[in-house]
């Protein structure tokens, strides 16, 4: 049943001359629309790539259906009628009428906005992820807006009506899948509006008007092809009086709109396949003569799952609660909170916006920008908050790998923005994996990998069949666990750790300055023995952990770790450089002096203040890494030709103002360039970008 579907849509797309369209800051390989969970992930493809559902077509929102982060189309329709002549403005509908000119498009932290031209009006198209790190009852809530701004391009009144559609292919990844789904409207609530003109001009709305779906057979903390297969889905716009609404086939509903401008007030009751005639849930809404005034109608999309994970804790596995449901007695309460605070979200999210934008220029210049804006939104779109407001918990998925739950290696990455935003949350992404080791869950006497081999299973690993990265991890516990207490000036936290934190630091002794045949984060390479960077990383663990010791009172230890940290560093030195080259630089592995690596890891000691590393280190890559930067980065080492982005900006922050510049020039370049058309992703070719 894909085929035909796919047929049309790239039938339409291969039509579409688009008008030129300017991108600020970049045109990314894929646009977040609403990305705010790891199952709330939508995007729209621009890379030309044609795997994983592409080509893209370089960044227009009409033409082209967006996508989950997989690639599968999750169908999401736009359509405009002006004075009775109709435009798509957002998907590929099949028949559907002519595509709006875009004429810009721009993203920030939290919002990616289009502005384009039909006909004789002109539409700003906003859909924004709000990012409310310090505010968890807020930042619980998997929801996302989208708000559409219509006014006059030449200032005369103009006929305007509204379509927008989702259809149930959100609701699973088995398009076999039966989809049900019902119609309502929440109570009337007092609401704050915006500044521009809205439907319903009252200071008290009519409701929420919601589509909901949801697979009829729920299936509790399971995937298919990376969707949920349980929680309830809603589409919802406020219940003002020019408000249509209809359910039905695809074709049925839009076909609807296209000819009368309105939908039929009915529900289509034959619940169905997700691919038999796709159910397609639309609201129109009339907005009269609209002038020179800009007319704004806002909608909703969430999903609503009352239990988020299940987790090996100290008493065994439990299921944990979503953390929304703490605040809100039913989903329609938090959907109606949501939807009705619109106007203090957007306000919180300019906030946040300007602050990452100011403190990225202010860092690394507007190319640094172009990179943080981008990455905001997906950092935090795979996690999930849960627990209680009294215990919370941060979860986090590893996308588009193994879908590992609290990978420590993807957590490590990651967890600088966690530290820039709100300390508390690395330390609520950590506590889970201290939790379960130190109830005696996990075997192995090093730190485990990941908290389960599929999110939103966080079942542990009782015989220690996690794969196995064991410097690797127990050096990002210790780095991680030390950098959230320096910045929230919490030693409680390292006194209530500190039994495992020491059994970690035994394991580092005996196996970080000669590392056996391992593999590392990096793990796509392969193992190998005596890896110069990964030894690196083990020996700043160990000095971690005496930074850990002397603030915990642990005297004797802290004197005894930093001597062997000393001890181990000078070795290093003599083992992992290659002092003959012209430059000199630190090698892949010991004695292979006709390698080099990315030293990333070097990262972890500056991060601490630890002071360990000579600053000949340092400067020696700084000078070396320009020597090797291809067309969009650094290599990760001599053994391929892939990049790492997450990784060249570790190994950026260790080097001088102008050596970064070039890994942020050659990144934000690939960011604008790059064929890829899914999410930014951590891993392309330097070369060639794909």
């Amino acid at each position: 049943m894909w085929a035909p579907y796919l047929t049309l849509s790239l039938t339409l797309l291969a039509s579409c001359i688009y008008a030129q369209s300017t991108f600020s800051p970049a045109r990314p390989p894929a646009i977040p629309l609403a990305v705010k969970s790891p199952y709330v992930s939508a995007w729209q493809q621009a890379g030309s790539d044609a795997e994983m559902g592409g080509p893209g077509n370089g960044g227009y929102l009409a033409g082209q259906w967006p996508t989950f982060w997989l690639g599968q189309i999750v169908g999401w329709t736009g359509m405009i009628r002006v004075d009775g002549a109709s435009y798509t403005w957002m998907g590929a509908p099949y028949p559907g009428p002519a595509l709006v000119n875009q004429t810009f498009f721009e993203y920030t932290s939290t919002r990616s906005t289009f502005m384009m031209s039909a006909g004789a009006v002109d539409m700003n198209i906003t859909f924004l992820s709000p990012l409310t790190p310090t505010d968890l009852k807020r930042q619980s809530l998997p929801f996302s807006y989208v708000n559409v701004a219509v006014s006059s391009a030449d200032g005369n009144p103009h006929d305007v009506e509204l379509y927008t559609d989702i259809t149930a292919e959100w609701a699973s990844g088995d398009r076999l899948a039966v989809a049900q789904w019902e119609y309502g409207v929440t109570p009337a609530a007092s609401t704050r509006r915006s500044r521009h003109r809205r439907q319903n001009n009252s200071s008290t709305s009519s409701g929420v008007a919601y589509h909901k779906f949801y697979r009829q057979t729920q299936l509790l903390f399971s995937e298919v092809a990376e969707q949920s297969e349980y929680g309830n889905w809603y589409w919802a716009t406020d219940n003002v009086d020019s408000l249509t609404h209809q359910s039905g086939s695809d074709v049925q509903v839009r076909s609807a709109f296209r000819n009368t401008g309105a939908l039929a007030n009915t529900d289509d009751n034959n619940f169905r396949a997700i691919n038999d005639s796709y159910p397609t849930f639309g609201f129109a809404v009339g907005l009269g003569k609209v002038g020179s005034a800009s007319v704004s109608t806002l909608f909703t999309l969430g999903h609503a799952q009352e239990q988020a994970v299940q987790f090996d804790g100290a008493n065994g596995i439990v299921s944990l609660p979503t953390l929304w449901t703490s605040y809100y007695a039913t989903e329609l309460d938090a959907l109606s909170f949501f939807h009705n605070d619109y106007a203090t979200a957007a306000g919180l999210a300019t906030t946040f916006d300007n602050k990452v934008a100011s403190d990225s220029a202010a860092a690394g210049g507007q190319n640094y920008v172009t990179m943080t804006s981008l990455a905001a939104r997906q950092a935090f779109g795979a996690t999930q908050l849960a627990g209680t407001p009294d215990t919370p918990y941060l979860f986090l998925k590893e996308i588009s790998s193994d879908g590992n739950a609290q990978t420590v290696d993807v957590i490590f990455p990651s967890h600088p923005i966690f530290l820039y935003t709100n300390p508390t949350l690395l330390k609520i992404l950590l506590d889970p994996l201290f939790i379960n080791q130190e109830s005696g869950q996990y075997p192995n006497q090093y730190s485990m990998h990941d908290l389960g081999s599929h999110y939103p299973n966080a079942t542990g690993h009782p015989a220690g069949d996690d794969e196995q990265q064991p410097l690797e991890e127990c050096g990002n516990m210790l780095i991680m666990t030390l950098a959230y207490a320096q910045r929230a000036s919490d030693t409680a936290y390292l006194s209530q750790h500190y039994k495992i934190l020491n059994q970690w630091t035994q394991y580092l002794i005996e196996e970080a300055l000669i590392p056996a045949n391992q593999i590392s984060t990096d793990d796509f390479a392969g193992a190998l023995a005596n890896q110069t960077n990964l030894a690196l990383k083990g020996i700043i663990g160990i000095e971690a952990m005496a930074v850990i010791a002397n603030l915990t009172g642990n005297t004797a230890d802290a004197t005894n770790y930093t001597t062997i940290a000393h001890d181990y560093i000078t070795k290093w030195q003599s083992l992992g450089i290659a002092q003959d080259a012209n430059p000199p630089h630190t090698t892949l592995a010991y004695g292979m002096n006709d390698t080099h690596n990315n030293l990333y890891n070097l990262y972890g000691d500056k991060e601490l203040n630890l002071g360990l590393v000579p600053q000949y280190v340092y400067d020696i890559q700084s000078a070396f890494y320009p020597t090797i930067i291809e067309q969009y980065g650094v290599p990760l080492d001599t053994r391929h030709d892939f990049a790492k982005p997450d990784e060249q900006m570790l190994a950026a922050a260790t080097c001088s103002a102008s050596t970064a510049g070039l890994y942020i020039g050659a990144i934000s370049k690939w960011i604008n360039e790059t064929p890829t058309n899914r999410a930014m992703t951590d891993l392309y070719n330097a070369m060639g970008g794909e």
